[in-house]
């Protein structure tokens, strides 16, 4: 018998503020500005939304509730103190002769971040986790909502935290605009929230410490200074005519430019499942890609990525002249001569692209050719890659849409990384359970990767119609590499 959709109670929303805000530096009171890597996220579906699922403790007390959403509060404050934009709004400029639009962030003028608290009725850790597709009702009783229509940027809290309580577990979910930080830097983010939290706790529990909640200190203090390609920024002046479908700007007659939502309810519909990848796996994988491509320089991920690209090729059943394309995002910071740092924040993500025919992935040349042309790819994005890209953006602005889809029926694209570090983040509560993303921008080849819950392993949620899905689990390459989560 089918279970009963779950039904969410919002229990108390709120809007949190940076910790002592009369005290934040001066840094805190300017403009944060927008570069073109943020511009091009410019979106209200553009939203990141991340979140874990931990158990309560066996017998928790009466005011456990209470006192954790005290401790979560506290600490969001004292990290927003550190990440101030994420508690400001988004702000733009209306520039005439001619027209044109500038985008910043103002930390000032704004509620702050929002802080959702709900409950999950008669749904318990083993109705999420038994699940072989968690549905999509589940995950969006898990974040504040899905961003796909009637939105207004300007009035859009830039930082949603949704805190979900079921029988026996919490779970913590966090969303974020895009155009604000990419994946490096909502981790970063997450991760410092969770140190404040267990430092909040270990200053609570200590007799000897003299150290209060108000002077924790972080291990990885974000870079906000902006970076801008040479003769740019800090407000860059964008044509009008993209932003008529973002939220409901109007033009001068007074005309609504709001989303058309049959576009959203005319999707295609996907399965979404995720595969687990244990370290000893993609360690065979990478001595398999690099032993086949006569090579030591194939990384891990890439030799993953490069199975996945060749396996889903396979099973979409491509003419062997077809060409595939295989995309992946690349971290920028330390592509750039001289570098950013890695705790700079924002987006700072290129696109990189390898391309061949589906014969020549899928035949006799093995995992070693896709991972090389993936490597390739990766070692090619360079300095001068990257500023080219940018400059010609800035040329001839391009602004990415979720409702477009896919950019052709044969491609494959791996978002996220193994590296970000996800389980590693606590909350009083031990290691998290599970991980979780809201799918707002489901597509078809579209892959999210993050480490899993055993050092060195790796889960991707893979996304694609349901008869290639039910194809890939009986892919005997692929399966023989992934087990289900």
């Amino acid at each position: 018998m089918a279970r009963n959709p779950p039904s969410l109670r919002i229990i108390s929303e709120c809007f949190i503020q940076p910790y002592d805000v009369v005290t934040n530096s001066q840094q805190s009171k300017q403009p944060f500005y927008l570069t073109p890597w943020d511009l091009v996220y410019i979106h209200p579906r553009f939203y990141v939304q991340r979140g874990l699922l931990f158990a309560k403790p066996p017998q928790p007390h009466d005011h456990f509730m209470k006192t954790l959403l005290d401790k979560l509060k506290l600490s969001l404050s004292l990290a927003l103190v550190h990440f101030f934009p994420l508690a400001g709004r988004l702000k733009s400029i209306k520039n005439q002769n001619p027209l044109s639009y500038s985008f910043y962030v103002d930390c000032n003028d704004s509620p702050g971040a929002k802080f959702v608290y709900g409950e999950l009725d008669n749904t318990t850790i083993s109705d999420i986790l038994s699940e072989t597709d968690v549905s999509e009702s589940m995950l969006q009783s898990f974040f504040d909502d899905d961003r796909t229509v009637d939105t207004d940027l300007d009035a859009t809290s830039l930082l949603t935290v949704h805190v979900t309580e079921v029988v026996d577990g919490v779970f913590i979910g966090c969303g974020m605009s895009h155009f604000l930080a990419d994946g490096n830097s909502f981790w970063h983010f997450f991760n410092v929230w969770s140190e404040i939290f267990q430092a909040q706790d270990q200053a609570a529990g200590s007799t000897t410490t003299t150290t209060t909640t108000t002077s924790i200190s972080i291990s990885r203090p974000p870079v906000l200074d902006r970076w801008f390609p040479d003769g740019h920024g800090p407000l860059i002046n964008l044509p009008s005519t993209p932003f008529h479908d973002l939220g409901h700007h109007h033009d001068d007659n007074g005309h609504d430019h709001g989303y058309d939502s049959t576009k959203i309810c005319g999707a295609p519909k996907f399965r979404v499942r995720t595969f687990h990848f244990s370290l000893q796996v993609i360690a065979k994988l990478k001595a398999k890609a690099n032993s086949e491509g006569k090579t030591s320089e194939i990384s891990s991920f890439q030799s993953l990525s490069a199975l996945v690209w060749r396996c889903i090729t396979r099973v979409r059943c491509l003419q062997p002249h077809q060409p595939t394309t295989c995309l992946i995002p690349v971290n920028t910071r330390s592509k750039l001569n001289p570098p950013l740092s890695q705790d700079y924040f924002g987006n700072s993500v290129g696109i990189t692209v390898a391309v061949t025919t589906a014969g020549e992935l899928v035949g006799e040349n093995g995992l070693g050719l896709a991972a090389w042309k993936l490597h390739q790819a990766v070692v090619n994005y360079n300095d001068k890659a990257v500023r080219k890209r940018l400059d010609a953006w800035l040329e001839s602005p391009m602004f990415l849409n979720p409702q477009d889809g896919g950019l052709d029926p044969h491609w494959v694209m791996i978002n996220g990384s193994a590296k970000f570090n996800t389980f590693g983040n606590e909350f009083g509560m031990g290691k998290a359970l599970s991980f979780l993303l809201a799918r707002n921008t489901a597509t078809s080849g579209k892959i999210m990767a993050h480490s899993g819950r055993e050092e060195g392993s790796v889960d991707l949620e893979v996304c694609l119609p349901p008869d290639t899905m039910f194809d890939l689990e009986s892919d005997q390459e692929f399966m023989e590499a992934a087990s289900r989560c």
